[in-house]
């Protein structure tokens, strides 16, 4: 790794120069800090220069990676708090997350994970959380790609169990209506706004035919948001034998750039998933907001930034709740 580090140290150092983030965030009930900024700099100063040349490393060999890491996080922050249970496998007393519909064949980049984690252990052993590291590998995905970057804030401690049925139940789907979307945001917090920034995490990766199955019968369907050259596309792309692990851009047009173009695709009836084009057909406001990002990709990277910073607060486990894990697939 230490052809990366220099390189990696500098690129962190100028991604955090125009960071504009606040000094921390607060449990608005109690006013006490649950999060805060900076605190590997004294106890492990080099963490998130190791993090991001592991992510480096990994996005420049897949590219797809990063938004892989990116999904990680997101699906851990929706069960139960950015906890990194997302990370433990099965055991006798509790079966894991990994096997959960919404996960089951589509996570990835656990070998990523274990690789930052290994390192950070030699260096500063039991003392950088998976849960933090999730977080770390999110923004520094963002960043490989073009996005925005943003200050992180850790302090986050790691579960000691993990819930498939939590998966199943709190974990959007790719059909989701409008409705359900806003009610599984605010299940943990987050506002509509928040849903319809968060959503912009799909202008990177790929999704399988069989999670935007629903978008293939448009053809069959009128509607001002109906792109019927589009529809007939993803028929011709999924109609091989193959076509249950057959993959498709989120994005078509940036598939690889952290960018505005998700939102202006949903304008032009373009989105992969059913979840994406409602958006635009299925809800006044959402689709205002969706036409605000189109026209202007800074405010979206404004309002993203700010909504990763809210959802990585999400239940998070401090002080001497939960664990540091010595290995993120196992309790200590």
């Amino acid at each position: 790794m230490s052809k990366y580090f220099a390189f990696c140290l500098v690129m962190l150092k100028l991604a955090m120069a125009f960071a504009n983030t606040p000094n921390s965030l607060k449990d608005e009930a109690c006013g006490e800090v649950s999060l805060s900024f900076g605190i590997y700099l004294d106890i492990c100063p080099e963490a998130e220069a190791i993090i991001f040349s592991w992510v480096a490393k990994a996005v420049s060999e897949d590219p797809r990676m990063a938004a892989s890491l990116l999904r990680l996080h997101f699906h851990d922050c929706f069960v139960n708090g950015c906890d990194a249970s997302v990370l433990l496998d099965d055991t006798d007393n509790f079966v894991g997350e990994k096997t959960a519909a919404p996960n089951l064949n589509s996570l990835r980049g656990f070998e990523v994970i274990d690789a930052i984690k290994s390192e950070l252990e030699v260096v500063c052993p039991q003392t950088v959380s998976c849960a933090d590291i999730l977080a770390t590998v999110a923004r520094d995905s963002v960043i490989l790609s073009g996005g925005p970057s943003w200050e992180v804030q850790t302090g986050r401690r790691d579960s000691l169990s993990a819930s498939k049925e939590a998966a199943n139940n709190n974990i959007p789907g790719p059909n989701s209506t409008v409705a359900t979307l806003v009610a599984k945001f605010e299940n943990v917090g987050l506002s509509l706004n928040d849903m319809v920034a968060l959503s912009g995490a799909h202008t990177i990766g790929k999704a399988r035919c069989s999670t935007f199955s629903t978008r293939l019968q448009g053809i069959n369907q009128n509607g001002p948001d109906i792109n019927l050259d589009f529809i007939a596309s993803l028929q011709q792309l999924c109609s091989g034998s193959d076509s249950a692990t057959t993959l498709a851009h989120l994005d078509l047009v940036t598939p690889a750039t952290f960018d505005n173009q998700y939102y202006v695709n949903l304008i032009s009836g373009e989105g992969l998933l059913q979840s994406d084009q409602v958006l635009v057909s299925g809800d006044e406001q959402t689709r205002q907001i969706v036409e605000t990002y189109a026209e202007d990709p800074f405010v979206f990277f404004d309002d993203f930034k700010d909504s990763m910073l809210k959802m990585g607060s999400i239940g998070a486990l401090t002080g001497s709740s939960g664990e540091i894990r010595r290995n993120c697939r196992t309790i200590n």
